[in-house]
């Protein structure tokens, strides 16, 4: 079974985070939530809290396959600064793993250079935080290589569906969605 982490931190945006761990467990994608704060309980930009599964100096990342980031204003500027986040995410993505950053947490990507040289999508008005990147704001979701980018709240169904398609399988990905009555 695959396996992916998926990074909360207090003011993360829930619908980027709730909906794509949903979407990721009905793909059969072994799925853990990972605290980036103090504790497990984070609070979301809208006051919802989650209780995350690990605290971030407790979970092994080399056994990941996928490594999520969901936005949020708050939440997405406070990843900016965690120094460990961005070393796993550079190890990750040198390993091959996936990275994924949807919304304003693309700006993570831009700042450790995972966009660099790659095309990405964005929050609108988050394009020059992605330093080095070819940036599309057409699409909801972008894939290049290993890197996979997203728009907002409203692009998470397709970003998360992507991610259960790289993970799972077109196959399972559509069966998924299929069951969601995504058209």
């Amino acid at each position: 079974m695959k396996k992916a982490f998926v990074f909360l931190i207090e003011g993360f945006e829930e619908i980027e985070a709730i909906a794509t761990i949903d979407i990721l467990r009905r793909a059969e994608v072994e799925t853990v939530t990972v605290s980036l704060d103090q504790t497990r309980n984070v609070k979301g930009g809208h006051d919802i809290v989650v209780e995350a599964d690990r605290m971030y100096e407790d979970a092994d990342f080399d056994v990941a396959d996928m490594l999520i980031l969901p936005g949020g204003n708050v939440g997405s500027k406070k990843m900016l600064e965690h120094q460990g986040l961005h070393q796993t995410l550079k190890e990750a993505a040198a390993a091959g793993k996936y990275v994924a950053a949807i919304c304003a947490a693309t700006m993570t990507l831009g700042k450790t250079g995972l966009v660099s040289g790659k095309k990405a999508t964005c929050y609108p008005g988050v394009e020059k935080e992605l330093a080095g990147a070819e940036v599309n704001t057409n699409e909801p979701v972008v894939t290049d290589g290993n890197i996979i980018t997203s728009r907002g709240p409203a692009t998470t169904i397709p970003f998360a569906l992507k991610l259960a398609e790289l993970l799972s399988g077109k196959e399972k990905s559509d069966e998924v969605a299929k069951g969601m009555l995504v058209f």
